[in-house]
């Protein structure tokens, strides 16, 4: 591959791919950051009515990436479908300025399509600037996750204090500005990462369909479609318990059947149980999201209602103290990243079962920490800032233990003919987790069950009673596993 290198030794187009996802997450997470509580302050919607709509549009944001990896695949080539999601993500930003409901609607489709093709195709292209088996593929996808986090962390303190400060149609517009940015950045420095494969239209995608346009054209407006479905799903969001619940049974099937289907006795046994293995670990998974995701509903609200976010006179807005998360993750990702590597080398590594037990158990611990907080609630009912500071400084460390070993897992469980399939799979136990987190935070919402508003006192033991059941019943969770981690071990067949 012809492919020029950085100071670095990694190809130029990494960092060109580094910066168009570092705004596309900005982008992204922007919207995220400000859309419950525009929901509830501006549109004016109960708690648990945003906390469904907000979970319906993430739940299909990640279902979204596994129609337009397919589409890129077979019609668009990867370039194309990143400057078509850039394009789309951008417009929804700015529909959202409209001010109303079916401009927000709207604009979500916008940005569910968009994200399915950009999300699903630039880390693709990111894996095809290095040849089969190059050994700095693992620290260049590395360095490409730095670039998410960073994007994120611009995104939850300038666009969420914008957002708050000014106006949220500030946050939003400036969100799309973001993902302008990204465009250009992709399409300027598209030389850079020429040398990838399938950028440009497929074989199949050239075709013309009754003479006049080619197939690729006909998918990207036919995508346009896909827009009005998004927004009577994200209303409609009941439709989405059996949607999700269908393509899980559809996809574990696929997978079974893709073991059995192997070319020998010994062989069915060994890929039959590691993808009974891989469906366990999706619905552990989606366990730990649907808990994780709380950050943008219930914890947001939390944060604006019975935190005192005050520093030295400073009011931080609400939907900012989403940024420790992102902010954590960049202090600590390359730490734990070296720690995995020391670790194995003195055989203390811990086997994935256990990881994810500790994940899952660094997250319960971090939604119990609120009754410490609870112990030095103000006169307004509002526990300390320090609260959510370690809240989530431990789902951080639970979340470094749980989200790269599962993507690496997956690719060590499947078949290599089945690979994209069950990466496809692993997404859609984030769309299920995102959706499921969504129903979760509804029960957190400052509305008594007849519908009244509660007071701040009583606002805050619902929340403190909600978290803490939550922390509960992870722990089980965490402990279960661990129970289970030899049978585990056993079904992934020296997997590690």
């Amino acid at each position: 591959m012809n492919n020029k290198t950085s100071m670095q030794g990694h190809p130029n187009g990494l960092m060109t791919l580094f910066f168009s996802e570092m705004w596309e997450r900005v982008c992204y997470y922007g919207m995220r950051v400000l859309l419950t509580l525009y929901l509830v302050k501006s549109l004016m919607k109960g708690d648990a009515d945003a906390a469904i709509i907000y979970g319906a549009y993430t739940g299909l944001v990640y279902a979204a990436p596994i129609i337009g990896g397919k589409l890129a695949d077979k019609f668009l080539g990867y370039r194309n479908a990143v400057m078509l999601g850039a394009i789309l993500m951008a417009i929804g930003e700015f529909l959202i300025l409209g001010g109303t409901e079916q401009f927000l609607m709207i604009g979500m489709g916008a940005l569910i399509v968009g994200n399915g093709y950009f999300k699903a195709n630039i880390s693709t292209i990111v894996g095809k600037l290095y040849e089969d088996g190059d050994p700095r593929r693992d620290s260049g996808f590395t360095i490409f996750y730095i670039g998410i986090n960073i994007g994120a962390l611009l995104a939850t303190t300038v666009i969420a204090y914008v957002g708050e400060t000014y106006g949220f149609k500030y946050g939003f517009g400036l969100a799309g500005l973001g993902m302008l940015l990204g465009l250009i950045i992709f399409w300027t420095g598209r030389k850079n990462y020429a040398a990838a494969e399938g950028l440009g239209f497929t074989e199949e995608g050239n075709q013309k369909v009754l003479g006049v346009l080619k197939k690729a054209h006909l998918v990207g407006l036919l995508s346009l479609l896909l827009i009005p479905v998004a927004y009577f799903l994200i209303l409609q969001n009941s439709w989405l318990d059996y949607i999700l619940l269908g393509l899980f049974l559809l996809i574990s099937f696929v997978l079974i059947k893709a073991g059995l289907d192997a070319d020998s006795k010994e062989k069915v046994k060994i890929w039959r149980d590691r993808m009974i293995a891989l469906l366990i670990f999706m619905v552990i998974n989606i366990t730990f999201w649907a808990c994780f995701e709380q950050a943008g509903t219930s914890l947001t609200l939390f944060a604006d209602r019975n935190v005192d976010r005050s520093i030295f006179g400073w009011e931080m807005p609400a939907s900012m103290t989403q940024f420790f998360n992102p902010f954590f993750i960049i202090v600590f990702g390359s730490i734990f990243s070296v720690m995995w590597v020391k670790l194995a080398k003195i055989g203390k590594n811990p086997s994935i079962p256990m990881k994810f037990a500790f994940g899952i158990l660094q997250l319960a611990l971090g939604f119990l920490v609120t009754n410490i907080g609870l112990q030095f609630v103000n006169e307004a009912y509002q526990v300390p800032l320090i609260t959510l500071v370690v809240l989530y400084l431990l789902h951080t460390t639970g979340e470094l233990f749980l989200s790269p070993i599962g993507l690496s897992m997956v690719t060590k469980l499947s078949p290599k003919n089945i690979a994209g399939t069950a990466m496809g799979a692993w997404f859609l136990s984030f769309a299920i987790a995102n959706y499921v987190g969504g129903k979760i935070a509804a029960l957190t919402g400052g509305h008594s069950d007849s519908g009244v508003a509660l007071t701040a006192s009583e606002g805050l033991d619902k929340y403190i009673s909600i978290f803490s059941t939550i922390g509960f019943v992870l722990i089980g969770i965490s402990i279960l596993i661990m129970l289970l981690n030899k049978p585990l071990k056993k079904l992934m067949h020296g997997v590690v």
